[in-house]
């Protein structure tokens, strides 16, 4: 996708703090962090969200997967982080290429959907 940020941050015409990348994934810092630490995995292949994923696409979901948690201890997540994959607009997807949100660093987060009592 031409006009894909995150496909011009993974071929290198937009800057970015690269935390990771080999032949399938880039991970890097996401520009507005909601905590300490916030990088984002995205594959290089444009898969525009998840609700897009077929079969064919199993290995490198979990190959991304597996990534997670070593990125995440590597950037300082040593007691928990959370993982986020927004999909589609009501699901809160704001860049139309699949990524996971890997976000921790810092104090307990807020629960992201209020228990009842």
């Amino acid at each position: 996708m031409d006009n894909c940020i995150f496909c011009k941050i993974v071929r290198g015409e937009v800057p970015s703090k690269k935390v990771y990348e080999d032949t399938d994934i880039f991970a890097f810092h996401d520009v507005h962090p909601a905590a300490p630490v916030h990088f984002m995995l995205v594959p290089k292949l444009h898969i525009a969200s998840l609700a897009d994923i077929e079969d064919k696409h199993r290995d490198l979901l979990g190959k991304i997967m597996l990534l997670v948690p070593r990125l995440a201890k590597q950037q300082g997540c040593m007691d928990g982080f959370r993982t986020v994959i927004n999909t589609g607009h009501v699901g809160g997807q704001e860049v139309c290429h699949l990524h996971v949100h890997v976000i921790g660093g810092g104090e307990r987060l807020p629960a992201m959907v209020p228990h009842s009592r």
